[in-house]
């Protein structure tokens, strides 16, 4: 699994004009699915999300996660992350989980987070979605399990 995870000061998905899912400070998570990934990976990916250092702390360093902050996180199903770029001019999308499993994964992600964090949004996986952020920073890391 992939996750491209931004610090956000705020952000939002929507759908079709409906905004589906909304967060103030935190994190904007974009997730891929592979074909090798397992439940295991969901729980290796959650805990990095919620725990990855990326927030400062009193003297400009990033030392807080976003458990330690009590940020939102919103988590939008994205396959083109699992693209395969290395060579050509167009993304060859082998790479990706068949849509099955990469709902199945993404689903059960959504679901554990929403179990061991207080604030978690989300957009429709599969549906063509708009995602408006205010990256704060910029800060942007590529997470892989």
């Amino acid at each position: 699994m992939k996750a491209l995870i931004q610090r956000v000061s705020r952000a939002r998905v929507e759908v079709a004009g409906e905004t589906l899912g909304a967060i103030d400070q935190g994190l904007l998570a974009l997730v891929g699915v592979e074909p090798q990934d397992t439940p295991a990976c969901v729980d290796k990916l959650l805990h990095r999300l919620l725990n990855y250092r990326v927030f400062s702390d009193e003297n400009g360093k990033m030392n807080r996660s976003l458990a330690d902050v009590g940020g939102g996180l919103l988590l939008v199903s994205q396959f083109t992350l699992a693209a395969d770029t290395r060579s050509g001019l167009r993304p060859s999308f082998s790479t990706a989980a068949p849509p099955a499993l990469g709902a199945e994964l993404f689903d059960l992600l959504v679901e554990q987070a929403r179990g061991r964090h207080p604030q978690v949004a989300t957009g429709r996986f599969g549906a063509e979605m708009q995602v408006h952020l205010v990256n704060d920073g910029p800060v942007t890391f590529l997470l892989e399990v």
